[in-house]
């Protein structure tokens, strides 16, 4: 992935320690940029950032909880004392299976710190420095901001309202040169969704990873270099034309599964 340039491009990445993140992360840094990883779990983070620096790129890890502002607030703006912030990629988040009866308050609670609050805490902190000299935010979104998926409640919840922010953000801030963007995947093939079969379908992996794939149209998970691909475009200085636009990468989900 050599095509955009991002030579001294300061990028900060959410959940970058792991999965798409970690794709993000490391494409990101392959390409020029210096890479900050903004991550609760800081050993999964270093161990992205010990294989970037071994390259001879560039990455930093921050213990980070994207939830409580006072934290996020205080390394962002530690981070712009040092250099200036020109792209923050959203891209931590959680999920839950369960319709509204399987929903706790505790659930919900927490899907909304980390899916809303933590995107609402970082582009916060990072729109007073960007509106100095512009800038870029993509959010990860999901097919689950846009559709129906059954035992998604409180996830598709939290999507819409990332997608939600996505558009108020590039209304509001197109007049400081800050564009914003996100991107909705369907069903990517990470740790997460390894782990999630094995405990829930213990002697059906095989199976149930077919399954799975199948439920694209397409016949297969996505792969996280292949959102990375994506970011890499609408974060460049080729896409200055994108902003307050949604874009699925979902193997034909939306549009050939209604």
């Amino acid at each position: 992935m050599s095509t955009f340039n991002y030579n001294n491009k300061t990028v900060l990445v959410t959940g970058g320690g792991s999965g798409i993140g970690e794709a993000l992360s490391t494409q990101f840094a392959l390409n020029g940029a210096n890479v900050h990883i903004l991550d609760h779990n800081l050993e999964m983070a270093q161990k992205v950032v010990q294989q970037i620096t071994s390259e001879g790129y560039n990455a930093k890890a921050h213990s980070c909880d994207v939830s409580n502002q006072k934290e996020v607030k205080s390394i962002i703006d530690g981070i712009a004392k040092e250099q200036e912030l020109h792209i923050l990629i959203n891209n931590a988040g959680i999920a839950h299976v369960g319709n509204i009866e399987h929903t706790t308050e505790e659930d919900l609670d927490r899907l909304y710190n980390v899916n809303i609050k933590g995107v609402y805490n970082c582009i916060s902190a990072v729109i007073p420095h960007m509106k100095q000299f512009g800038g870029i935010i993509l959010n990860m979104a999901s097919v689950a901001s846009s559709v129906g998926i059954t035992d998604r409640f409180a996830y598709s919840m939290t999507k819409g309202a990332v997608l939600t922010m996505t558009y108020s953000i590039a209304k509001d801030y197109i007049n400081y040169n800050i564009r914003c963007n996100s991107i909705s995947p369907a069903r990517v093939h990470t740790p997460f969704v390894d782990n999630f079969i094995k405990k829930n379908y213990p002697g059906q992996e095989d199976e149930m990873f077919d399954k799975l794939s199948k439920s694209q149209p397409i016949g297969r998970m996505g792969q996280p270099k292949e959102i990375a691909a994506l970011a890499l475009f609408l974060c460049s200085d080729e896409a200055t034309f994108i902003t307050g636009t949604d874009f699925p990468i979902d193997g034909g989900f939306i549009k050939l599964n209604n």
